[in-house]
């Protein structure tokens, strides 16, 4: 299966014109954002359980990253609410539930081979810096050879100038407003720059966005995952 996998171009993808795709697990639906692969795939998703879903215990080969959108997504190590920020890095597993029921941008098989750490961060909850400019203020998540992994909220009337994004960036509106020359973006829509110059956007109301950039060039993105190394072995029981 390949979903928007030409790195190379821009990709805009809305909530409101999202298809909701049933995984293998009773209750939990996919949003496709991107994806190479079936069941094991490089993949970005936003993932939806309904309330008492649960997962049995699956390893994360290639590493896992999720942000909480809605709901409370536990697991053996502890429960994470709104704004939660969690990377499970190569190697390791659990076997997550959900009692209330969750909604989480996650990212499967993305993970540099040496980026180890694991993260656990309440957003909600965590110092925030100021930005590079008016209006804004960052919350640094994760950073790792060329790749960082920030959250941003801009104050309403903020504009963000262009830059250069050499390797690529991606972000998600977690709340609130984006717009550029081309078009507005409002909440739970998810934007691909390829490697190159990126678009200025302006924030007419507040808003908080997560950004992820720096991991989108060919020698670091998900280009160097074979489809071959994709299928070389069974589906797990479940994967989200």
């Amino acid at each position: 299966m390949e979903v928007n996998a030409d790195y190379t171009r821009r990709v805009v993808e809305k909530a409101a014109a999202a298809e909701w795709r049933a995984s293998p697990a009773p209750g939990v639906e996919r949003r496709m954002l991107d994806r190479v692969g079936d069941e094991i795939a490089v993949a970005t998703s936003v993932v939806r359980y309904m309330p008492g879903s649960r997962f049995p215990v699956h390893e994360h080969e290639r590493g896992e990253e999720f942000l909480v959108l809605e709901g409370v997504f536990s697991d053996a190590s502890g429960d994470y609410g709104r704004g939660c920020y969690v990377r499970n890095p190569p190697g390791t597993s659990h076997a997550p539930w959900t009692d209330p029921g969750a909604t989480i941008l996650v990212k499967l098989r993305q993970f540099d081979g040496g980026d180890l750490r694991e993260v656990a961060i309440d957003t909600t909850a965590a110092a925030w810096e100021n930005g590079p400019g008016p209006g804004i203020r960052i919350l640094r998540l994760h950073e790792f050879g060329n790749e960082e992994v920030l959250m941003c909220r801009l104050a309403a009337g903020t504009d963000v100038p262009p830059r250069d994004v050499p390797d690529g960036e991606e972000i998600y509106v977690v709340s609130g407003v984006l717009v550029d020359a081309e078009d507005t973006y409002g909440a739970d829509t998810w934007i691909r720059n390829p490697p190159g110059r990126a678009a200025a956007y302006s924030a007419p109301e507040d808003a908080v966005i997560w950004l992820k950039r720096g991991h989108l060039h060919p020698r670091f993105g998900p280009d160097r995952f074979s489809a071959a190394e994709l299928s070389d072995k069974a589906a797990p029981a479940v994967k989200s």
